[in-house]
């Protein structure tokens, strides 16, 4: 049983000082003053029953993040509030924000959350719409800006896929276009073996190479030879072709070359022909074996764009996570991955003035979590990244063992950094640097609510000129969600 409540006792904490004789005698009705021990009063996350005040003793408030309890205030001001505080806020959930633990024995206020509503919507009607207009209201605020983000990021994302999927689609009609003409080439090239100058021991030798010659185009994607090599092959080639009188000598040479033939090819098939009319054989049959060639390389040209195509809408599918549920198992990579595919050409290319350098812990296990929503953390650093750099720089992802039970992903650029003036409100809602129009300021509050409210997780970020990192840390299993079943 606490103690008995005096109204003078109130009135020194400076929340009650300018409260009427009558509002002091309405809460010492409704409430107590107790004395608790040292140790938790209230935890982060229970049902918020009690208002507490603090009259004498001292406290610690904390707030949970990556799994740890972080130290957010320490106190022994008289008259500090915790607790139920919003009890008074209609259709809300009311849970505790953070939690509370007593250094010392401590004297506290105690009244009953449904008796603090009571008493705040009687005496301060107009206080109460405020306060619940700027607490539901900016949470609805931000709830519809948050999907404006997200909707600008997919825009974003969107024009570089658009682009990606329009030079595979561009390459696979060059190629249909150019196997079309090679086709009819080749028909009248065969005609022109079959009309009896060729034995048909001969034909069958040559279409024994013509096979050979399309292996041989298949294995060549694997052969890698320096600007120099090319060179000095094709002129080989060339002056051998011209020495045997084949006319557009200098035109097959690049043909062969890119096909892997060398040499000793040529010399088979001139073989070949030593029982035909010599030259006129020998300028049909490399002929023949050139739009054999021509005709293979644009098939292998599609099926790489087609392939290119396939890999594309598979990261796209993986990005959106349009076949999977909200909450499952994912891999840390892969979710990188497919967000970074989403950039296109604007990093990690040759020649694109943004290098991207990869460090990744390929032993780091999957995660229960929320793929789509991570890939939105991923999507909105990694274009604040891309921004600061101005389109130059490295863009370095890391990916490594935080604890037993957390991961840390880094995202790190090289750019301008961040101001210290202003890095501690990169993550408040509508703070944005950006020209007015240009940015939202929800980006990183957004990544931030995903990261750590939706997976007890942290985000936290480090920045010097030349160095930014942005560390997400998360654990191996994030809250499941309130509708789901535990048995799933």
């Amino acid at each position: 049983m606490g103690e008995t409540c005096v109204r003078d006792e109130l009135r020194t904490l400076f929340l009650f000082e300018h409260l009427s004789d009558e509002q002091l005698d309405t809460l010492c009705e409704a409430g107590t003053i107790e004395t608790f021990p040292a140790g938790p009063i209230v935890t982060e996350g229970d049902p918020a029953t009690c208002f507490y005040v603090l009259i004498d003793g001292e406290l610690i408030m904390s707030k949970r993040s990556g799994g740890v309890d972080i130290q957010t205030n320490r106190t022994s001001q008289r008259g500090v509030y915790f607790g139920a505080w919003s009890a008074y806020i209609p259709g809300e959930e009311h849970i505790y924000q953070a939690s509370v633990r007593l250094v010392e024995p401590s004297r506290v206020f105690v009244l009953d959350a449904e008796g603090f509503a009571a008493f705040m919507r009687s005496q301060f009607p107009m206080a109460v719409h405020l306060l619940e207009g700027h607490l539901v209201g900016g949470r609805r605020q931000s709830q519809i800006i948050g999907q404006r983000e997200k909707l600008l990021a997919l825009g974003t994302i969107t024009a570089g896929l658009t682009h990606q999927l329009n030079n595979p689609a561009a390459a696979t009609a060059r190629a249909v276009a150019d196997l079309r003409e090679g086709v009819g080439k080749m028909r009248h090239k065969l005609a022109m073996l079959a009309d009896g100058k060729f034995s048909p021991d001969a034909l069958r030798v040559l279409i024994t190479i013509q096979d050979q010659v399309a292996e041989q185009v298949a294995k060549s994607k694997g052969l890698e030879l320096t600007a120099l090599e090319t060179s000095d092959r094709e002129d080989q080639i060339g002056e051998w072709l011209e020495d045997h009188g084949i006319a557009s000598a200098w035109d097959y040479a690049p043909t062969f070359v890119e096909a892997g033939l060398d040499i000793d090819w040529l010399e088979r098939i001139s073989v070949s022909c030593e029982d035909a009319d010599a030259t006129a054989s020998l300028q049909s049959a490399i002929g023949w074996l050139k739009y054999t060639i021509d005709t293979e390389l644009r098939m292998n040209e599609i099926a790489e764009a087609s392939r290119r195509i396939s890999a594309l809408l598979a990261g796209a599918k993986q990005y959106s996570q349009m076949d999977r549920g909200s909450y499952q198992s994912a891999d840390v990579h892969e979710l990188l991955r497919s967000t970074i595919m989403m950039f296109g050409d604007k990093i990690g290319h040759q020649g694109k003035p943004i290098t991207l350098v990869k460090d990744m812990d390929k032993s780091l296990p999957e995660l229960q979590c929320y793929p789509g929503d991570l890939n939105q953390v991923w999507t909105n650093i990694i274009d604040n990244a891309i921004q600061a750099m101005d389109g130059h720089g490295t863009l370095t992802i890391r990916t490594a063992r935080e604890s037993d039970q957390m991961i840390r992903v880094e995202i790190c650029d090289d750019g301008p950094g961040i101001p210290e003036d202003i890095i501690g409100r990169i993550f408040t809602p509508f703070f944005t640097t950006k020209p007015f129009g240009e940015g939202t300021g929800l980006g990183l509050d957004l990544a931030w609510r995903i990261v750590v409210e939706k997976h007890g997780g942290d985000l936290r970020v480090m920045s010097e000129p030349g160095n930014t990192r942005f560390i997400i840390c998360l654990p191996l299993v994030a809250p499941r969600p309130a509708e789901a079943d535990p048995g799933e």
